[in-house]
């Protein structure tokens, strides 16, 4: 820190302009002001800064007659020893009294000499500064003019440089508060000192970038972002090896898959009224994209799956963005005119490709599937690396939707859910009937222990007299009069699905299983026991339909009985119950123990909930043990690991969803799977 020269020094500092004149009028005065000034100043730094900081302070003052003198002070001090030092320190902040108060009587025993007094106008900025280290709780002296500054109370002072005067610099004294705070955070080169009333121990005090600077302590700050929003990682398996399989009794084929709504740009600028709580530059989409990026690259997943993804942005950045990081995509837009949609990547160098099948809810002429969601459903094939020989991995069914968000339509969303889970069923049975392994996930809009979820988690689910608005539970509209309740059936035949969530044409056998009618075979109906009877109102036909057939000797009373329950098509409804087969459960628990709150994965208007989910195939327990946290037994697909979520207090306090780390409305899902490795 720089202190102004005496006047008549030989070179002027910046912004001093030289005054040679003022010199044989201050004589004797200016002599005894200089000593007391630099007496103080030199007590000051021995207070508050180190031996080489004072040598460069004073190092920098512009030389003349009265640094002879100064410098001649230096060298008395360094000849003192550091005995003098300590023991100085150890007084405080403050200079010494009796040094300053006899500095102030040499400049105030003689009130004479006005005109050197009112010209040598750096000599009462001197005084002023005397005054203030002599007793901080002292109000301020008025500067050249200026008004005094208003006392502030506060713990801690900080001495920051003040421009008063484009001729002058000096110091004043300033709680850090919120002036000492705006200057710091306008100009980031100031330099300060704190002064503590307790020391700060070394090994906390912060470290600051300015050379020939003591550690500073920095104005109150709010916790940052990434530590609030830190989420853990839990491992339920040992760590893989270097090729992502397992050791254990058998190799497994290790995988992570991500889940994640992205807020389409389109949607938020919707309903700006959802994003008031957010600055305007963090919802700009260039921003928000370059953290949904940074996010992707960070967790790496194997298989990604998007809801809301825009349509222009995803073929002019995203795709080609993802494509960069070795992912193959697929997408899926809106029905209508709608801009955004879904979409499922995946690492070619992890998978290949079998099939993809697009999903649209939307069913003209039909009431309850009038809207424009959609889905993603791909069938993907596991690849083992070579050194393992000749094994195999079974497929992988990966679903991905956004269903209806409406918290009124519950049977909406019930309707695209067993389209879904139809279209699931076909693209996972094998050739057996049974079903390769499958994970579903996405925005489903649906808070757990709700209808809609325990369906897709039970396998069943009772509907009928149910309030449309409980499927989901979202919202409670129990206190409308009027209250849609569905009705058996849900949806109609037409549609072609059954109530077991399967469509019409999966129930019928296979064209090669059917019976081939032969004459042999036909023959065996002539003398069944229908063929025997005389159908009613028949006309009498002499020689034609008077006679009845003869049974062969030796032929049973009944030669042929048709299994009729083979013929008919599984598509028998039972009433009010819909139901599926594949065994789903879900990767999160939906509570934090730790905390003991509910897991969140979006805030709407500040309201915590969850509505994303990761669904995967499982076998259930038997046992029905509902305290334990894992209510399923590993089958073919292993949850080895997930990323863990947060509570609603912890994403208040990050000022909620989006914010300037999480760019999106909703948190991302993220889970490790392990599938095992077969000889063939």
């Amino acid at each position: 820190m720089m202190y102004p020269a005496g006047p008549g020094s030989g070179d002027s500092p910046e912004g001093f302009p030289e005054q040679p004149s003022l010199q044989p009028q201050i004589g004797n005065r200016t002599t005894q002001t200089l000593d007391a000034f630099f007496t103080c100043r030199k007590n000051v730094l021995l207070a508050k800064s180190s031996s080489s900081q004072v040598e460069g302070d004073f190092a920098m003052a512009p030389r003349g007659p009265e640094q002879e003198e100064c410098e001649g002070l230096l060298q008395q001090w360094r000849e003192e020893g550091s005995s003098q030092v300590l023991s100085t320190a150890s007084e405080g902040p403050l200079v010494d009294k009796g040094l300053a108060q006899s500095s102030l009587a040499l400049l105030m025993d003689n009130p004479g000499e006005e005109n050197a007094a009112s010209e040598d106008k750096w000599s009462s900025r001197q005084l002023s500064d005397l005054r203030a280290a002599e007793n901080l709780d002292e109000p301020f002296p008025e500067m050249l003019g200026e008004e005094p500054l208003p006392e502030v109370e506060g713990p801690m002072w900080a001495a920051i440089p003040m421009q008063t005067d484009p001729q002058y610099a000096d110091c004043a004294v300033l709680p850090v508060g919120a002036l000492a705070t705006e200057q710091w955070e306008e100009d980031p080169a100031v330099l300060a000192w704190s002064i503590a009333p307790e020391p700060v121990p070394q090994e906390e005090a912060p470290i600051w970038p300015f050379e020939g600077m003591g550690q500073l302590q920095p104005p109150p700050m709010e916790i940052p972002y990434h530590e609030i929003l830190w989420r853990e990682w839990e491992d339920f398996s040992t760590q893989p090896d270097a090729q992502g399989l397992k050791p254990g009794d058998g190799p497994q084929f290790q995988f992570t898959l991500m889940s994640y709504n992205i807020l389409a740009q389109d949607l938020m600028q919707q309903s700006s009224e959802l994003y008031l709580h957010c600055h305007p530059d963090i919802l700009n989409w260039n921003y928000r994209f370059m953290n949904l990026m940074q996010e992707f690259q960070h967790w790496d997943p194997d298989i990604l799956c998007l809801q809301e993804v825009q349509e222009d942005h995803y073929w002019e950045q995203l795709e080609p963005s993802l494509r960069m990081m070795g992912f193959t995509c697929f997408y899926k837009r809106r029905t209508g005119c709608k801009t955004d949609g879904c979409a499922v990547c995946y690492k070619p160098t992890r998978f290949r490709l079998l099939c993809a099948s697009p999903v649209e809810y939307f069913r003209p002429g039909l009431e309850l599937l009038n809207r424009d969601n959609v889905g993603l459903v791909l069938l993907l094939q596991p690849l083992v690396p070579e050194g393992l020989g000749q094994v195999s991995v079974a497929p992988l069914c990966v679903a991905n939707t956004h269903i209806l968000y409406n918290p009124r339509r519950g049977d909406v969303k019930l309707a695209q859910m067993a389209i879904l889970l139809a279209e699931v069923d076909k693209v996972a049975r094998l050739s057996d009937g049974s079903h390769c392994p499958i994970i579903l996930c996405g925005d489903l809009n649906s808070v757990p222990d709700s209808p809609l979820y325990n369906f897709i988690r039970d396998g069943e689910l009772q509907y009928h007299g149910m309030p449309a608005w409980k499927v989901s539970g979202q919202e409670d509209f129990s206190h409308q009069l009027y209250q849609r309740k569905l009705q058996a059936p849900l949806w109609p035949s037409s549609l072609g699905i059954t109530d077991c969530c399967q469509y019409v044409s999966s129930c019928h056998p296979k064209r090669s299983e059917r019976r081939k009618y032969g004459r042999d075979f036909l023959l065996r109906f002539r003398f069944c026991g229908i063929a025997c009877q005389r159908p009613v109102g028949l006309v009498l036909m002499e020689g034609v339909t008077d006679t009845k057939p003869e049974r062969p000797a030796g032929w049973a009373e009944s030669v042929f009985e048709e299994d009729t329950s083979e013929l008919e098509p599984a598509s028998s409804r039972t009433v009010g119950t819909i139901q599926h087969c594949l065994h789903l459960t879900s990767v999160y628990t939906h509570f934090l123990p730790q905390r003991g709150r509910p897991e969140v994965t979006t805030m709407p208007l500040g309201l915590g909930m969850t509505v994303d989910y990761i669904f995967f195939s499982a076998e259930s327990c038997e046992n029905g043990n509902r305290t334990d946290h894992r209510l399923y037994r590993d089958g073919t697909l292993k949850l080895l690991g997930r990323l863990s979520l947060l509570s609603e207090e912890i994403l208040w306090a990050a000022n909620g969803l989006p914010n300037p780390f999480c760019s999106s409305d909703h948190l991302c899902l993220l889970a490790s799977f392990g599938m095992e490795v077969t000889a063939p």
